[in-house]
């Protein structure tokens, strides 16, 4: 093997000479971060929505729920991400339309990757709250009815408290695969960490060293994640449950 390694690469001039390579990677890891944890916010909200609406009786809303669910889980990442970016725009009423086309090519970019991908991980985050909810004894939601509580209440204090508290291994898969998920938003020329790392070797030809630290730096990110994670799963475990004493 003839390759000849350079890590000292990551403190060379870019080709604009106004940063290093590492700056760059750097750039990089940062939209990503910002990224993810914007549509983490998207997700998690309307996925426990959603995942809620799924558990009421009322049978028009469950079923609305249920066609959100469906659809979002079963078109690809990228066919989705393509729509919101290239299609959407088109669709929009014209004034709209061309005011997004004519902003920020970063902010455009930036605001389709991030409604995508929270709109892509709601569906699956609502339907871990919807299997929280319905691992619960029936018997919690008869008590809330019957010490007067309404239905929206028995929610509010009783279920959900638990259901999230019984989620939070699931919540976890999910919000680390939002992180990888984003390298797909690359696709439309957002400088997220995959695509800096491409950048590099575009500019260096030393790809081994450039993927080498994306991957050290996606691992950071998920052994953070989960450190913090495990941290709440532990504080919130219910005895009894998820092998708690």
């Amino acid at each position: 093997m003839n390759y000849q390694w350079n890590w000292h690469v990551f403190l060379q001039p870019t080709a604009s000479g106004d940063d290093v390579y590492l700056g760059w990677m750097l750039s990089g890891l940062q939209m990503t971060v910002m990224l993810s944890l914007s549509a983490w916010v998207i997700a998690l909200l309307l996925g426990a929505l959603m995942g809620v609406l799924r558990t009421v009786p009322n049978k028009l809303l469950s079923g609305l729920a249920t066609a959100y669910v469906e659809l979002f889980r079963n078109i690809p990442l990228l066919v989705q991400l393509f729509i919101w970016y290239f299609v959407l725009p088109e669709l929009l009423p014209e004034a709209i339309g061309n005011a997004f086309k004519q902003s920020n090519p970063v902010f455009q970019q930036f605001l389709a990757a991030m409604v995508c991908l929270g709109l892509f991980t709601s569906a699956r985050v609502a339907e871990q709250v919807r299997s929280g909810i319905n691992s619960l004894p029936r018997g919690q939601k008869n008590a809330g009815l019957a010490l007067g509580l309404t239905l929206p209440q028995t929610y509010r204090f009783v279920m959900l408290p638990m259901a999230f508290r019984l989620i939070v291994p699931p919540l976890t898969s999910e919000f680390l695969n939002i992180f990888k998920n984003s390298a797909v938003c690359s696709t439309i020329g957002l400088l997220e960490l995959a695509a800096q790392g491409r950048q590099l070797v575009d500019y260096t030809a030393q790809p081994y060293e450039s993927f080498i630290a994306v991957t050290v730096a996606y691992v950071a990110i998920n052994v953070i994640v989960m450190t913090l994670m495990k941290k709440m799963e532990d504080k919130v475990r219910v005895p009894g449950y998820m092998g708690g004493k």
